[in-house]
Parts: C-alpha cells; structure tokens; sequence
C-alpha cells in the first residue's frame, strides 16, 4: 500500500490548488513514480497532510477519476488504473492540442512556422 505521497503545493501560483494536485498527480503517474493498482492517500488523509481542505482534494480526485487515472473502491481505498496509458495518451493529445491552438494564434499574429520554431528553441 503507498499511502506516502508527496505533493508539492505552490500557495504563491494563481492557480487553484486543486489543479496543482491533479497536475502533480498525473505528472507522478507519468513519471512511474506512481504505479497501477497501488493505493494513493484517503481524501481526508491528504488533506491533513496539505493542510487543506477535503473538498478541495475531492474535487481533485473527482477530476482524476473522471480522466480515467484513479478508482475509487467502496471501503477498500483509492487506487492508480490499471488503464493509465490510456488516461496518459489522452492527456498527451490534450497537450498537443493546446500546442497546436497557439501555434495556430501565433501564425494569426504573422509569425511562419520556421520563426515559431527558431523562438521555442
């Protein structure tokens, strides 16, 4: 059972922390540091450790359960999917999207792909 879990909160950042929760987590799964099937902490248990509110850490959990990242199982706890590389293929496809929207602004304000290209590197 992993019930050790560090998330790192930035209190200073504009955005919402439970949003830094769901980034951390995905982030942690994606790194392999968090593994399928294994147990991550209860809603309340974390939000002691944080120092916040459960309903913020529910409203994160909610949003990782809904992207197919964590399961919650009646009685038994809550658990990284088994289906994590298909959760990963989809938040990577959101990534390029979003990419893909402000490559498609930049070129509205006259930059070609190549000057894109050079101001990324």
């Amino acid at each position: 059972m992993n019930n050790f879990m560090i998330i790192n909160i930035d209190y200073q950042k504009r955005e919402p922390i439970y949003e830094q929760i769901v980034k951390e987590i995905e982030r942690q799964i994606t790194l392999g540091i968090l593994s399928p099937n294994s147990q991550i902490p209860s809603v309340r248990t974390l939000a002691y450790e944080l120092g916040i509110n459960p309903n913020t850490v529910k409203k994160a959990y909610d949003i990782l359960e809904e992207n197919g990242l964590i399961i919650s199982k009646s009685t038994k706890g809550t658990f990284i999917s088994e289906n994590i590389n298909k959760a990963k293929d989809l938040k990577i496809n959101e990534l390029i999207a979003k990419i893909n929207e402000t490559v498609k602004e930049l070129k509205n304000y006259g930059l070609t792909k190549e000057e894109i290209i050079k101001r990324m590197k």
